[in-house]
């Protein structure tokens, strides 16, 4: 696992830490989800969710008041409550608190079922854990996923994200979804940040929980301090405690 910090910049700590899955070598998690079927999906996912819990607790990440957000193959549940029990149980092994996990589906994968995966995310909730809807805008399904889902989180797309303050209709797009989101509830990241024009466009819309190479790139079996490509001074500090300033 590699793990990607997503930044509260109002109130300069970290949010959360996604957890990206890599191969032994560090071999990037396309690499690694291209060698996924059918056959052996339902145990990829189970053993994805659990390394994560684990080694993030190795780390320290329970120690912080991040969240764990770990990503899961929605066609992978064949019954959230009996898939979900192994990960719990991981979480309680190894001191994670339950309600600081994050399960994050993208809509970049082809749902073949919304109704499905909205009955995933309830359940989960009813579990104490947040749900999350990755890669917004760039997948198949788009509003209509978002109508039927209503996730607690949502990430705003790198396609959206990426040179958004030079293009008035990606600015009106980032805008129009964060006020959606305000009306039901949700909470909304942008992913895929990675300049300070791009970060300062969005924030100026209302946006407040960031993403991207900009603030740090994924740490391989670690958590990456808070770092940013275009500071003159970046303060790293211990996990969930990072600070970065823009001068």
């Amino acid at each position: 696992m590699a793990f990607q910090p997503i930044v509260d910049f109002d109130r300069r700590r970290v949010f959360a830490y996604e957890a990206l899955v890599r191969g032994p070598g560090g071999e990037d998690s396309r690499t690694v989800l291209d060698q996924v079927n059918g056959r052996n999906r339902y145990a990829f996912d189970q053993s994805s969710r659990i390394a994560a819990i684990e080694l993030a607790a190795r780390l320290g990440l329970a120690d912080t008041d991040a969240y764990l957000s770990v990503n899961f193959i929605p066609d992978a549940v064949y019954d959230p409550d009996n898939c979900l029990r192994s990960a719990l149980a991981a979480a309680r092994r190894v001191g994670f608190p339950v309600d600081r996990l994050i399960f994050e589906a993208s809509e970049a994968e082809k749902v073949s079922n919304p109704e499905r995966l909205r009955d995933i995310f309830r359940a989960y909730e009813k579990n104490g854990l947040l749900t999350a809807l990755d890669d917004f805008g760039s997948g198949y399904s788009g509003l209509a996923l978002l109508a039927e889902c209503q996730p607690r989180v949502l990430k705003l797309d790198m396609e959206l994200v990426r040179n958004v303050h030079g293009h008035t209709a990606r600015i009106a797009v980032a805008r129009g979804v964060l006020s959606i989101c305000r009306e039901l509830g949700i909470t909304m990241i942008a992913e895929g940040v990675e300049s300070w024009a791009e970060h300062e466009a969005l924030e100026s819309v209302g946006v407040h929980l960031f993403q991207g190479f900009l603030y740090a790139e994924p740490g391989f079996e670690a958590l990456p301090p808070l770092a940013c490509l275009n500071a003159t001074r970046v303060f790293k500090a211990g996990p969930g405690e990072a600070r970065l300033d823009r001068s």
